[in-house]
């Protein structure tokens, strides 16, 4: 387990797209340890293996209240709706832009041992899945900008707190258009 620096914007292997997981082996365990350990101290909603230089299918979800959520070659098979957010990322900190996301989504992946597993989820999980799975396929969300140059400043949030006291820092739907709930909507279950 370790804290892995996060690939800024401008790095190429942010813009490739990821090799599936054949095998669950201690190396992807301790890639998702890395990632989970990585996200923590960044403070973000979500993390794809790219983020940190590695190649993989993997990503790891961590909202506001919630568990880590552990996704492993994911695949949107279902988008409803369309709303706008304004969206950030780890690898572009303190920009945001507003981009197109789906109201909900369907996503078919493996869970941490392998599982298969079907995701439905609203709200900001939702968008917090299409952002990672974007990753996984070397896209950022500026690429979903109508105009790259609209990229508004943010300030950092001078009352941010640890983990720990679960009001955590989020990189992704800062300001949706409904942020009285920041909750977790969404089920996951085994196939």
């Amino acid at each position: 387990m370790a804290i892995k620096p996060i690939l800024q914007i401008d790095n190429p292997i942010l813009r490739r797209k990821t090799n599936r997981v054949n095998k669950i082996d201690k190396t992807v365990l301790r890639l998702v340890d890395d990632l989970i350990d990585t996200l923590e101290t960044a403070d973000g909603a979500g993390l794809a293996a790219p983020q940190i230089g590695v190649s993989l299918r993997v990503a790891v979800l961590w909202l506001p209240d919630e568990e880590p959520l552990v996704i492993i070659n994911p695949e949107i098979i279902k988008r409803i709706g369309t709303r706008d957010v304004d969206e950030g990322c780890l690898s572009l900190p303190g920009y945001q832009g507003r981009i197109k996301r789906a109201n909900s989504v369907s996503v078919k992946c493996l869970d941490i041992e392998g599982n298969p597993m079907k995701i439905r989820a609203n709200d900001l999980l939702a968008q917090a899945l299409e952002h990672e799975i974007d990753h996984l396929d070397g896209i950022l969300y500026i690429d979903r900008m109508d105009d790259p140059r609209k990229l508004s400043k943010v300030e950092p949030d001078e009352k941010k707190t640890s983990k720990a006291s679960n009001s955590r820092g989020i990189s992704i739907g800062a300001t949706n258009k409904d942020t009285s709930n920041p909750a977790m909507n969404g089920e996951a279950h085994a196939e």
